[in-house]
């Protein structure tokens, strides 16, 4: 077995801040009492300060005179440096609280989310908390790199999730077409007609389709080919255009059918097996993210479909 490496001492022969922090003032006002004030204690430990840190040093920092205080040539070496290294410690330490505070939120989420569900999550919020920053990644397939985002939204199979993930709601699926969608001359509105209609697919999610051609019993439905994109959005803007009929999670056509641009031809439940799930990054998270995070979880909880 190998010897274990000498472990390092230098850490453990630095004197103490709290002797740093008396002497540096001490040599700035030349005076014990001056210094006192401003460490906001007394004027003797102060000097009992200095006088541990000659003891640990072994040289004189100061000749003391009747009513002052000079440096010696030792104190007037060692001061730029103490004074360096303690700007550096309360750099870091006021970065580090600043940070803590930091009012902004960063998000990633899939962009057929982001412009179906999440803009209104945030309309909501940035109303609520203006004081607050929000940066949103829109993604498509995967996250932007990783660690970037705060809060990442992805949508996911649910057999596939695993570790921290928070499912945000059971998802559905929806079939979608335009008003003037038709098939073979006439509007899309019995099942069958799916066998001659033309369908919209979404790569990567061929199981959508075939949930459809399962729960009706379709057998000559094309589960291929046709007009496909990777993209849920520009599936939905095939189907306002009346290029042909889209299924997808119900959550991403809710506003085109609300507003009149998509209509459901037919009525059905079927979860859908892929749906959108969120993982915080909860350690070291700002007061921010956790409001954030709170409100998305709400926002979700009342998600209907």
């Amino acid at each position: 077995m190998a010897p274990k490496p000498p472990a390092d001492r230098s850490m453990k022969n630095l004197p103490h801040l709290t002797f740093l922090r008396s002497f540096e003032a001490a040599a700035r006002y030349l005076s014990f009492t001056s210094a006192a004030d401003e460490l906001n204690c007394t004027q003797s430990a102060v000097s009992n300060h200095v006088r541990s840190l000659e003891e640990f040093i072994g040289r004189p920092l100061f000749v003391r005179h009747p009513r002052s205080l000079s440096l010696t040539d030792v104190g007037e070496a060692y001061l730029p440096s103490v004074r360096h290294a303690l700007q550096e410690i309360d750099s870091a330490t006021q970065l580090l609280i600043s940070q803590s505070h930091k009012r902004e939120v960063v998000i990633s989420c899939p962009v057929s989310l982001a412009e179906k569900w999440l803009i209104d999550v945030i309309e909501d919020f940035t109303k609520a908390h203006p004081d607050i920053d929000l940066t949103i990644h829109s993604t498509i397939w995967v996250d932007v790199e990783t660690n970037v985002s705060d809060i990442a939204i992805t949508i996911n199979h649910v057999d596939d999730v695993m570790g921290p993930a928070v499912k945000l709601w059971d998802e559905k699926l929806a079939l979608v077409c335009s008003p003037e969608f038709r098939v073979a001359g006439e509007p899309l509105s019995r099942p069958e007609q799916l066998a001659e209609a033309k369908l919209i697919h979404i790569l990567g999610r061929p199981v959508y389709w075939e949930k459809i051609a399962k729960h009706y019993g379709l057998s000559g439905i094309e589960l291929k080919g046709g007009l496909q994109t990777n993209s849920s959005n520009m599936g939905l803007e095939f189907a306002v255009n009346a290029l042909g009929c889209v299924v997808l999670p119900k959550s991403l056509v809710r506003s085109h059918v609300e507003a009149g641009r998509l209509m459901e031809p037919f009525d059905f439940d079927l979860d859908c097996p892929w749906t959108y799930f969120a993982t915080f990054k909860d350690k070291a998270a700002t007061p921010s993210v956790k409001h954030f995070k709170t409100w998305l979880l709400k926002a979700a909880a009342e998600m209907e479909l």
